[in-house]
């Protein structure tokens, strides 16, 4: 429950704290009233004396349901409710007997009382230890159900974070198995030099990516440093035939997005564009703001979705799949996801997402 002054500390967050500070308000409350009532009727200042006892003995019978309460709400309703009954009952059996007892003593000496004036001492305090059983349990319930909330959204947070590393996880190892490989045929080449390059390049890649938490985010121009690593390490396997651009208009370049999102677009880009083609392709990274939303767009001068080129998955079955996921993880319904063939012909993926200009409270 929060509280109405910033930075305040809640009111329920210390429970023990809170209960006296409602009981004894409460109990106070209760004295003050029956005792004003009683001076405005007429029956004199020595009916402050029995109110007094009646109030004490109340706030002492309710801090022993409290201490009984406190064990039954965890119990099944059946239970709950079977012993909570019987002792309300006998706590208002107790404490009427008890303001009958100091009325008939204290106020009104060889006097008791009878008929109506009994009867409505105790329908009174009866409905007095009702009202504060229900606000007891009450705001019992409605601090485990809080509780509860803010486990169950504690642990779908944490599933969300475990999927999208997961995501992220399993990206690395499909990139790795491509790099090794051309790694080991430079080596079957005897070009060491280019595969100790590449192996250089690879180093620093995978020193890069690993510093990033898997399930956290970066900016659009970290993830674009992060894809020209990338290319330079596939610039050495494809040399000319692999030729990119970038064009990334501020203030795009400060928003916030998952990181690796990118690297699939241009992995699928190299393998069914790059790949097939004797001269090679173009690849080209742009981002760009509109209407307050971050428009990411990966194209390629390869083979469009009317040539009959499945693009839909890579080799391991991540790749457009894994983005979708991540996509869907990150932002819900508020992403947008479209392939597209260029008009002059090729393949091109646009991503929109919402600005964050600022890294999200759940990643930072």
């Amino acid at each position: 429950m929060a509280s109405l002054r910033p930075g305040a500390r809640p009111f329920f967050d210390d429970k023990n704290r809170a209960f006296w500070i409602l009981q004894s308000a409460g109990w106070t409350g209760y004295f003050l009233l029956r005792s004003l009532n009683g001076i405005a009727n007429a029956m004199g200042l020595l009916f402050i004396v029995p109110t007094a006892l009646a109030t004490a003995s109340g706030f002492s019978l309710t801090l022993l349901m409290a201490a009984i309460f406190r064990r039954l709400i965890t119990m099944k309703p059946i239970v709950t409710w079977g012993v909570s009954i019987p002792i309300l009952l006998i706590a208002s059996a107790v404490f009427s007997t008890i303001e009958v007892w100091a009325h008939a003593t204290f106020y009104r000496p060889g006097v008791m009382p009878s008929g109506l004036e009994f009867f409505g001492a105790i329908i009174l305090d009866f409905s007095l230890l009702v009202a504060w059983s229900a606000l007891y349990y009450g705001i019992n319930f409605y601090l485990l159900l809080e509780q509860q909330l803010d486990r169950a959204a504690k642990l779908e947070s944490q599933a969300a974070t475990s999927q999208l590393a997961m995501l992220r996880y399993q990206l690395n190892p499909h990139f790795l198995f491509n790099t090794l490989n051309s790694i080991s045929t430079l080596v079957l080449l005897k070009q060491t030099d280019r595969a100790n390059a590449m192996l250089s390049r690879l180093s620093s890649f995978m020193r890069y990516t690993l510093v990033n938490d898997p399930a956290g985010e970066v900016t659009v121009a970290q993830e674009i440093e992060t894809l020209k690593l990338y290319l330079e390490i596939e610039k050495m396997r494809f040399e000319d035939r692999l030729r990119t651009s970038f064009r990334v208009d501020p203030p795009a370049d400060r928003a916030y997005l998952p990181s690796l999102l990118l690297q699939p677009l241009v992995e699928n880009a190299i393998k069914y564009a790059v790949t097939p083609k004797e001269d090679g392709a173009d690849i080209s990274v742009e981002a760009r703001l509109a209407n307050g939303r971050v428009q990411i767009r990966v194209s390629d001068t390869g083979p469009g979705l009317n040539e009959g080129v499945p693009r839909t998955t890579s080799s391991t079955g991540v790749g457009l799949a894994n983005i979708r996921d991540r996509l869907a993880q990150a932002y819900g319904a508020d992403q947008r996801f479209d392939i597209q063939t260029n008009p002059e012909g090729g393949f091109a993926v646009l991503i929109e997402i919402p600005f964050r200009p600022e890294l999200s409270k759940e990643n930072a």
